[in-house]
């Protein structure tokens, strides 16, 4: 099973950048897809990005617009989320989670979740 452990978030001002990390831990890491998840206050966890064991990456369009780039490092058991043009309804809870090979855009379909790092951006 792996872990997950996200890192990178703060606070900038519209326009800035943010790199997450999502470090993993545990066998199978490079058999395994991760996602990109966040979660502003009261509202439920929204899918932003995925890559796939294969470096196949999925995004959600409406809420990337182009901005943000999924990549992984198989070598160091790493994901990153490249995070630029941030805006004020980016602020969220980031979470990166594991499933088994192939990405989905679910929440449910995720095995293994991390514990979140607070992105803000102010205006």
């Amino acid at each position: 099973q792996v872990q997950l452990i996200e890192s990178g978030g703060g606070s900038v001002q519209t326009g800035g950048s943010l790199r997450l990390s999502c470090a993993a831990s545990g066998r199978a890491f490079n058999n395994t897809a991760i996602g990109w998840f966040r979660q502003m206050p009261g509202k439920g966890r929204e899918f932003v990005a995925a890559i796939s064991w294969r470096g196949r990456t999925i995004y959600n369009e409406d809420s990337v617009k182009g901005r943000f780039a999924i990549s992984r490092d198989n070598a160091k058991n790493m994901v990153y989320l490249e995070m630029n043009a941030l805006e004020p309804e980016d602020t969220a809870i980031y979470y990166c989670a594991a499933r088994p090979t192939y990405s989905s855009r679910q929440v449910t379909a995720y095995e293994t979740w991390g514990q979140g790092t607070q992105v803000s951006v102010s205006s």
